[in-house]
């Protein structure tokens, strides 16, 4: 994940499911811009659940307005 933007953006979290279907939450604090963060879905066995299933949610609050912003996509 990169913040392609060209300010920082603040509470930046990923929630996602392990492989006993758990939800795991990344905290990854501040972005500021042009900052890159891997994501690792390495604790999700592939064997054991529906690609469907696999969903990861990030959010993040800006600081130009103070709004919690989340972008939900399924691997």
């Amino acid at each position: 994940m990169v913040n392609s933007g060209r300010d920082p953006v603040d509470f930046v979290r990923v929630f996602h499911h392990d492989s006993e279907h758990q939800v795991v939450t990344d905290l990854w604090g501040q972005m500021l811009p042009g900052e890159r963060v891997d994501l690792c879905l390495c604790d999700v066995d592939l064997d054991d659940v529906d690609l469907d299933d696999v969903v990861v949610t990030l959010a993040w609050f800006r600081q130009s307005d103070g709004l919690e912003y989340i972008w939900r996509f399924v691997v």
